[in-house]
């Protein structure tokens, strides 16, 4: 069932999609409208950072299967997987998905399938995308198909989460969902559950919701425990033993493209309904200012009253470089509002985005007051504190992951403090 198929949007999760696709005898043709990013792509050299993509790649380019440029053509099949942010209003901002379905417009033919697996406020293909394919001049759902099947894969495991996923098939007609389904068993092993657009959109921001909501639970938990004197992250561990208890884990906000977003999505939709919704989003947005205000008062009963930090970790997650809201931007900024001086440093950020950022961890605890911890990275988690520690002015080390050993720490000299861990 070879296709020929156009994927508009080459970020992190269109451009493994087309690998993907190309590599299992599709004729994939990648669109972005970053012109870096797509001569990047045609000298086979990355612009995202994802285990295994280099090697997969090169082999759909030099199979001549993968082709990218910045504008489409036709195909069978045009997957749209672009950004679906929030505005700063919290608002959904839908630009990107309404600009690249008219994109695919002039190229669309009787019989094609249009896809949607950008994360999405529910009805976005009713009320974004089917006006504008509409202007096609097909008859939607007879002459032109189409569905919503969101991405389910976290960074970091990507193409493994893309083969054993299940996956969600959202057709705005029957047809629509067994053609996407069709498609997508080239290569998905997961089950296939077929449902309407509608009931995708919202099952996609649900599951994000919910480990939002949870995420809070625990933000909550680690305040708490902060009174209380119990260290947090061993309670979690022990409730968790419970066959009915999934308790996730605290930190100094919640990041990504998704998480740290969908939730507006409902707010936005039904705002008297989400207030539960509404109180865990703003939950985990306090806590990079929680995080600082944490970091200063520590510092202060040590005497040190104009600190010098380094901060090590921008991406929002472990072992990646993606920065999409991250929480460590928030929490550099809460510093600098409490006059506490940093230097960031994030080994998988190759380019400085920050005014004080650094390449060089070395830099970064040059005369240090501390070190802050934000994100966990297992390069941090391989550090020798016994090297580190004649770079600094003081032995003190904040974890905000719980991702360091902290007998480790200790036994070099350091003080380590923990969030949500009152025993420090």
């Amino acid at each position: 069932m070879k296709k020929t198929i156009c994927v508009v949007g080459l970020g992190y999760i269109g451009l493994p999609t087309a690998v993907m696709f190309s590599n299992h005898g599709h004729i994939v043709h990648g669109v972005d409208v970053n012109a870096k990013a797509v001569e990047k792509l045609q000298n086979k050299q990355l612009h995202i950072e994802e285990e295994g993509l280099q090697e997969r790649l090169n082999k759909a380019i030099d199979s001549g299967n993968l082709t990218v440029s910045t504008t489409p053509q036709k195909a069978d099949v045009f997957i749209i997987a672009v950004p679906s942010p929030i505005k700063q209003d919290k608002t959904a901002d839908l630009e990107y998905v309404r600009t690249a379905t008219a994109s695919i417009v002039p190229f669309v033919e009787a019989g094609n399938l249009v896809i949607l697996e950008s994360t999405v406020p529910p009805k976005t293909v009713e009320h974004v995308m089917l006006p504008e394919l509409v202007k096609s001049g097909l008859a939607i759902g007879d002459e032109l198909f189409v569905s919503h099947s969101p991405e389910r894969v976290i960074p970091g495991r990507v193409f493994e989460e893309l083969v054993s996923n299940d996956r969600i098939i959202g057709g705005i007609n029957p047809k629509s969902a067994t053609m996407t389904t069709e498609l997508y068993s080239s290569f998905v092993k997961g089950k296939m559950h077929e449902t309407d657009a509608t009931t995708a959109e919202l099952v996609k921001v649900m599951e994000n919701t919910y480990r939002d909501v949870n995420i809070a639970f625990a933000n909550e938990l680690a305040k708490i425990a902060g009174t209380i004197g119990v260290n947090i992250w061993e309670a979690i561990k022990l409730a968790n033993y419970h066959p009915r208890v999934n308790i996730h884990t605290p930190g100094p906000g919640v990041g990504g493209h998704c998480i740290a977003v969908d939730p507006w999505f409902l707010v936005e939709l039904d705002q008297k309904n989400s207030q539960i919704i509404h109180l865990a989003r703003s939950t985990n947005d306090g806590m990079p200012a929680y995080t600082a205000q944490l970091t200063k008062d520590i510092l202060k009963a040590k005497g040190i009253d104009q600190p010098k930090i380094a901060v090590l970790g921008l991406a929002f997650k472990g072992n990646i470089d993606d920065m999409r809201e991250s929480p460590s931007i928030e929490v550099i900024e809460q510093l600098h509002e409490r006059n506490i001086d940093y230097i960031a440093f994030d080994p998988h950020i190759k380019e400085n985005n920050l005014e004080k950022q650094t390449q060089q961890l070395e830099v970064a605890l040059d005369k240090a007051d501390a070190i802050l911890i934000l994100t966990d990275h297992q390069a941090f988690k391989d550090l020798d504190p016994t090297i580190l520690k004649d770079q600094m002015n003081h032995s003190i080390i904040i974890d905000t992951k719980n991702c360091i050993n902290r007998r480790t720490w200790e036994k070099a000299g350091y003080e380590v403090f923990v969030l949500g861990d009152s025993k420090n």
